[in-house]
């Protein structure tokens, strides 16, 4: 179980003006409020998450 890699995920930017397919993978993602964070697990969905909104969040090795 040591290869269970987790990410750090913080919403740095507000996704208000962002497209709503956006604004869905943000609120996916368990962010709800600028500075929020979340751990999730570093696998494709979630790497896939973080590539369509990475203008918004800020990513770091858990």
């Amino acid at each position: 179980m040591a290869d269970n890699k987790m990410l750090k995920i913080t919403l740095v930017k507000s996704p208000i003006g962002a497209i709503p397919k956006q604004r869905a993978t943000v609120v996916a993602m368990g962010l709800k409020k600028l500075n929020h964070t979340v751990e999730l697990p570093d696998n494709a969905a979630t790497r896939g998450m973080i590539q369509r909104v990475n203008h918004l969040v800020k990513v770091e090795e858990a």
